[in-house]
């Protein structure tokens, strides 16, 4: 049985309301405001207030003293992962900064407009996002690389924004799924004690075609681009993106690569950019991280919100109801408890707004349906890790999407529909589950 103390909590639907209302105002703000023809109908409301009225309702449905409440938001708020995360967008929005001022971005776009035809801008944006993913073992740092390069051709091209930072998205969403680092194949594999290269070996049947399709997809939606000859550049100016790159290929954590990004942007801005001086360093990096402060404020209210949620049984009575529905199939019970664990971490994943953490809470009880169902742990294992990373590309307040959208300055709603990779991969993943596919040796569960 489950070993977290979420058991002994009694489960509550109520408990879910808070977010729900976070939802409604958001997103029906930005609805609303698109119907009646606003410009910039998503961005009338910020996220951060429209979280507001949501924590308040949280705070008086917990069903302990106030002090105690707010105490469990701010550890919420204060989660190492999510201080990571935010450490993560400040860095990253310093970065862009900088190496945009010194124009290394743009050195970056010239120098690619001059070796990658139009048609093949979209495919190697994903590809380049796949790779560097991949190695890192993170979608965040990823994006923080690839989105300014990604926002840069657009600019210089007549190529979509939301193509190009959708491509970026998508391909670092392959490599967070696939990467033998990354913290939710860690997670996945942990929960249902299989080992990693096991659930790599079923992940990838999954994973390769789609990406395979997706490239295809974005080779024909770039095939009439505009061919437009590129501009004189500075090589060196290439280098601090160059050695952001490489170091993305190394174990060095994410907060270095990015940390030593900017340093070598300065440097670089300093010696090749006669009119840059470090005043000119100071300002760009303070106005990244302004750049950045409503996404990171978010992040921080929704993992506080979370906490709650969780406390009050919310996610519990969530998994409960799941779980039950699951039990309702008589015949095909394999695939029904395929599906029960995707709709686990589904949505555990559209409320806790972090695929790893969406991953852990759902890991226990998936192990049980697996026991229950004869299913095999790879399998599990990959189900879980295939679409956490599936809905966290796809999430309009997921950190992935908010990062992305906040350096090329889109809406993540109207970007969610471009990610067409996650879109891809959905259908093959639940292709697996009906086909039963890929048929590999069975592995006991525990």
């Amino acid at each position: 049985m489950r070993s977290t103390d979420s058991g002994a909590r009694t489960a509550s639907a109520l408990a879910l309301l808070p977010l729900l209302v976070f939802l409604a105002i958001f997103l029906g703000s930005g609805i609303y405001h698109s119907m009646i023809g606003t410009e910039f109908a998503f961005y009338q409301v910020k996220a951060p207030v429209a979280a507001i009225p949501a924590i308040i309702l949280a705070v008086l449905l917990y069903r302990k003293p106030l002090n105690q409440a707010i105490e469990t938001f701010l550890q919420g708020a204060s989660h190492p992962n999510l201080i990571l995360m935010f450490m993560v967008f400040m860095l990253a929005g310093a970065f862009a900064s900088v190496s945009s001022g010194i124009g290394s971005v743009d050195a970056t776009v010239q120098f690619g407009l001059s070796i990658i035809p139009p048609e093949f801008v979209l495919p190697m944006l994903f590809i380049i996002a796949a790779f560097i993913s991949t190695a890192m073992g993170t979608s965040m740092g990823t994006i923080a690389a690839c989105a300014p390069i990604a926002f840069g051709f657009t600019q210089a091209t007549d190529i979509s924004p939301l193509l190009a930072i959708g491509a970026v998205v998508g391909g670092s969403m392959f490599g967070d799924n696939l990467s033998m680092i990354s913290d939710t194949t860690i997670a996945a594999t942990r929960s249902q004690n299989v080992e990693l290269r096991d659930k790599f070996r079923v992940n990838i049947w999954i994973a390769l075609p789609s990406a395979i399709v997706a490239v295809v997809l974005y080779v024909i939606l770039s095939g009439q681009a505009q061919t437009i000859e590129s501009k004189p550049y500075n090589a060196w100016l290439i280098l601090p993106y160059l050695s952001v790159f490489f170091l993305a290929f190394t174990r060095l954590h994410v907060l270095a690569v990015l940390a030593i990004g900017i340093f070598i942007s300065t440097i670089f801005g300093l010696v090749f950019t006669p009119e840059y001086s470090l005043l000119k360093v100071n300002t760009a990096i303070y106005d990244g991280f302004v750049g950045m402060f409503e996404v990171a404020l978010l992040s921080m209210f929704l993992g506080g919100l979370s906490l709650i949620m969780q406390k009050q049984g919310g996610l519990e009575w969530l998994i409960q109801r799941i779980y039950a529905l699951t039990r309702l199939f008589k015949v095909g019970q394999q695939r029904a408890g395929e599906i029960g664990v995707a709709c686990l971490v589904i949505f555990s994943n559209l409320f806790v707004a972090n695929n790893t953490v969406a991953i852990i809470l759902s890991g226990d009880m998936a192990r049980e349906i697996a026991n229950e169902y004869g299913l095999d742990g790879k399998r599990v294992a990959a189900i879980l890790d295939t679409f956490s990373c599936i809905v966290q590309g796809l999430i309009p307040y997921g950190a992935q999407l908010l990062l992305a959208c906040s350096i090329a300055k889109l809406s993540p709603i109207e970007l969610i529909s471009n990610v067409y990779y996650c879109w891809i991969l959905a259908i093959f993943t639940v292709l697996a589950i009906a086909l039963r596919f890929p048929r590999l040796k069975p592995t006991a569960t525990i």
